[in-house]
């Protein structure tokens, strides 16, 4: 029980600082005008902070250090609070949205999913479509490492809630003595980078409220658009361009963006040995699903197949979502491709989803260890991945990581499978949801979206965002009967 107060605590100071995320959709309601907005996002606001102040003032008692076990825990909670309370502004302005569709909305913004239950996405206020990839933003690099920033002014330290959150199995290493520092440095690359890209895609040709919105997408990974054609609904080289150069940007460990920003020199990306592997898979791919394009006839040249190629490959790839084409359409290889790509690709530490592209390596190289053992069984052969050697435990937990991985894919593909669902459209689905791309194939392909599933299967599809957000590990440790125990 104490534990539990414990967490309340905590989790009532953030979604107190949660609450002021609604200021930029306040001001945007403020430029265009929109008073019933205004009032929607205010009221929003105030809800969401008094309810933190209340749990706050509650527990205050209970205010104390967290432990590992307060770190999973809290995630966990703060992962299914945020979207909850995001949904109020969305019930409140949009009508006839059922709970169920709008927390599959918030919680596809949270999780940089990008799946969306909503059509119409052109006439959508301002406001709403700046909420919605706002949220995209904020959970790109984890609005809780942002609270971990904030967390130790308040009296609560953050480095188990940050190993806690923080993607990938490399979880100990650190730029900076402090983990508030450490998260404010990511924080500072991260919002440099998508001023950044709002510029070039202001300079590119989109207005301002595109530009904000696609840049916030294109950072977090998430493939929201204003648009319902995505950004195919520009139909512009440039822009396409663009936002292929921030999603590199974004599929890349943030830690390695800082520390070539603080070394002045771009060495640092060719000693990252998961960011070369990660770039040189979706480009490679690019490549590759281009010429098959052109060899199929889908195209009628190279360089049209190329460009086609390169966004779709790219977005998916990079576990962010956005579509220029309708690639459900082509041939089922080139589909099933960018679907494996997603994935694996995304490094550890980057905004992107899947089982990262540094979990990859280690099963690539474990694979090449256990075929040398079988030749040489006295061999003593250490697993290094660029120049570092990886201890066994990793190496064990990414075993039990991938494992776990497959059989919840498994299960939740079955799970939809009962429910009546195609096979191509159940896999693929979970897939997206599980590895955060959002589109997928079928019935919730490129050119449609979840919108025609019952409300049980967009709540399957809404646990498979936050089980692949959240890594699989933090939030089934959950279920065990050792967490619980004393």
């Amino acid at each position: 029980m104490r534990r539990a107060l414990t967490v309340i605590h905590a989790l009532g100071l953030m979604l107190v600082v949660f609450s002021a995320a609604y200021i930029m959709p306040v001001a945007t309601a403020l430029i265009y005008d929109d008073n019933t907005l205004l009032l929607d996002f205010l009221l929003a606001m105030v809800w969401t902070a008094s309810a933190g102040v209340l749990m706050w003032m509650l527990t205050r008692r209970h205010k104390g250090e967290l432990s590992i076990r307060h770190g999973y825990l809290l995630v966990v909670t703060m992962w299914t609070a945020m979207p909850l309370f995001a949904t109020i502004p969305l019930l409140l302005a949009i009508p006839g949205l059922s709970f169920t569709d709008a927390y599959f909305e918030t919680m596809s913004g949270m999780t940089t999913t990008g799946a969306t239950v909503l059509v119409g996405l052109d006439n959508l206020p301002p406001a709403i479509n700046v909420w919605r990839h706002e949220l995209q933003w904020l959970g790109g690099l984890g609005v809780i490492v942002l609270a971990v920033a904030v967390l130790p002014l308040l009296g609560i330290g953050g480095r188990q809630l940050f190993k806690a959150e923080m993607p990938g199995p490399m979880k100990e290493s650190s730029l900076s003595p402090r983990i508030a520092d450490t998260a404010r440095n990511l924080w500072v690359v991260y919002v440099a980078i998508t001023l950044a890209c709002i510029g070039a895609l202001k300079w590119a040709g989109m207005g301002w409220l595109d530009a904000v919105c696609h840049a916030f997408s294109a950072m977090g990974l998430g493939g929201f658009s204003t648009h319902d054609a995505s950004v195919g609904y520009f139909n512009s080289h440039l822009i396409e361009f663009i936002i292929i150069v921030f999603m590199l940007f974004a599929v890349v460990n943030f830690a390695t963006h800082f520390l070539a920003w603080r070394g002045k020199t771009l060495g640092i990306y060719w000693h990252d040995a998961e960011a070369k592997a990660a770039i040189g898979l979706i480009l490679a791919s690019c490549f590759g699903i281009a010429i098959f394009l052109w060899w199929n006839g889908i195209y009628p040249d190279f360089l049209t197949a190329l460009r086609h190629a390169s966004f779709n490959v790219v977005s998916i790839g990079a576990s962010s979502g956005f579509a220029s084409a309708d690639y459900g359409q082509w041939p089922i290889f080139a589909s099933l491709w960018m679907l494996f790509v997603g994935c694996i690709a995304s490094s550890s530490g980057s905004t992107g989803g899947g089982i990262k592209m540094i979990r990859t390596l280690v099963l690539v190289k474990q694979a090449g260890r256990e075929f040398l053992k079988l030749l040489h069984p006295a061999v003593v052969n250490p697993m290094k991945i660029g120049g570092h050697v990886v201890p066994n435990s990793i190496v064990f937990a990414v075993l039990g990581f991938i494992f776990l991985y497959f059989i919840t894919i498994a299960t939740l593909t079955f799970v939809l499978l009962i429910s009546g669902m195609d096979f191509l459209t159940a896999f693929s689905a979970v897939v997206a949801c599980v590895n955060n791309f959002g589109p997928g194939l079928g019935q919730v392909g490129p050119a449609s979206n979840y919108q025609g599933l019952t409300d049980f299967q967009t709540w399957v599809c809404t646990f498979g965002m936050l089980v692949g957000r959240l890594e699989i590990f933090t939030v089934l440790i959950l279920f065990t009967p050792h967490f619980w125990r004393r």
